[in-house]
């Protein structure tokens, strides 16, 4: 089974909020996020996919998930690049 590492982000009164998780069917993590099914942290937002990599194990995806969350860096580095390019 394929798991996959996300960021999610959401822009409210004109400030960007990330969320990072993991999944094996981002569609549906997406929908029940946006539905207010999601972590409660994401609940009362609309999210946008800002990123997400393929993995081919769960240990690997938890590991990753892990340290993206713990990494601001990266996180603020991929949230300006979508920014850069799109809007929330």
């Amino acid at each position: 089974m394929r798991y996959y590492v996300y960021l999610i982000g959401s822009l409210k009164n004109s400030k960007v909020k990330t969320y990072v998780g993991y999944t094996n069917n981002i569609k549906k993590r997406l929908t029940l996020h946006n539905t207010g099914k999601g972590a409660k942290s994401t609940r009362g937002r609309t999210w946008h996919l800002l990123y997400y990599q393929k993995y081919n194990s769960k240990k690997k995806a938890m590991t990753e998930e892990y340290n993206l969350k713990k990494n601001k860096n990266k996180r603020a580095d991929i949230k300006s690049r979508f920014l850069s390019t799109n809007q929330l």
